[in-house]
């Protein structure tokens, strides 16, 4: 069943003791503003998470299979969709054909159907074989600590190494030393949009949109490591309008979400230093407010 209804969302998640989503070009320390100090985490880590919870859930199997996933060839996926609209003889032939011709469309609606990423998301599949593009209905920003995170850093030993010729280089002492990075604590907050115009142009369905409030609520469960400390999702408040345009803008909607740090708490260190206050009375006409984590 499509979507009739627009959907404002806010997600409050905490990490203790781990790094949430290292900065690759900042040796992996955890992202942060560095004008206010405060902590960031993308929406393509946090798309990254709905996708595995997502294949775990449903087994990669269609109509839930996983498009970007871990050592994924993309273009096998789009051979695939030519194949299942019986166009593969445009995968053998000149340059113009391979780009799909009048086939796009149809490649493009088998992705849709066959990866729950792709109608959630959206893809740029315009490559060597063309799916064409699709955007995606749900749209994440980046996550945003409610104060400003320090990073801490660790010295950790190894008590072993590779190779032999390691061993003998080190003259018996098997330790090896490295570092991991981490924030004490940090709860962090992201936005989400949902739309329904989009999510009829991909067949995003209400099944999909239950999935993915499953996903959010859960998807930390399943995503444990050491890098990443202790992870949880602590609140997740959907805004539902009755109007497919929208009810009210969404800013007026997440500003009745107030998340502060409790009085005579000078450093937080759990998600109990804080009070989360939301304002759900007279609420904009249309607008419902729904609480999708108990």
């Amino acid at each position: 069943m499509s979507l009739t209804n627009r959907y404002d969302f806010a997600l409050l998640f905490e990490v203790k003791d781990g790094n949430p989503n290292g900065d690759p070009d900042a040796g992996n320390l955890p992202r942060l503003d560095a004008e206010t100090g405060h902590g960031l985490v993308t929406d393509v880590c946090l798309k990254r998470k709905v996708r595995n919870f997502v294949g775990i859930a449903k087994a990669e199997q269609p109509p839930y299979e996983i498009y970007v996933k871990e050592k994924a060839i993309l273009n096998n996926q789009h051979k695939r969709a030519y194949i299942g609209i019986g166009k593969e003889e445009l995968l053998n032939g000149d340059d113009k054909k391979r780009k799909g011709g009048n086939a796009v469309d149809e490649a493009r609606a088998w992705m849709c159907r066959n990866f729950y990423d792709v109608r959630t998301f959206g893809a740029v599949m315009a490559l060597g074989v063309n799916c064409g593009q699709v955007r995606g209905p749900v749209q994440f920003t980046f996550a945003r600590s409610v104060d400003p995170i320090i990073s801490q850093e660790h010295s950790i030993t190894r008590m072993a190494v590779a190779t032999e010729a390691e061993a003998e280089k080190q003259g018996g002492d098997n330790r090896t030393m490295g570092r991991k990075h981490t924030v004490p604590y940090g709860l962090y907050v992201v936005h989400g949009f949902i739309s329904s115009f989009l999510a009829k142009q991909t067949g995003f369905s209400e099944d999909d949109l239950e999935l993915l409030w499953q996903a959010l609520a859960q998807m930390f469960e399943h995503d444990r490591s050491a890098a990443r400390g202790e992870m949880n999702t602590r609140g997740l408040y959907v805004f539902k309008h009755d109007s497919e345009l929208g009810n009210a803008p969404a800013h007026s909607l997440f500003d009745r979400i107030k998340v502060q740090r409790k009085d005579g708490v000078e450093v937080a260190r759990s998600f109990q230093d804080y009070n989360v206050t939301v304002n759900d009375q007279n609420l904009p006409s249309g607008v419902t407010l729904l609480n999708k984590v108990a």
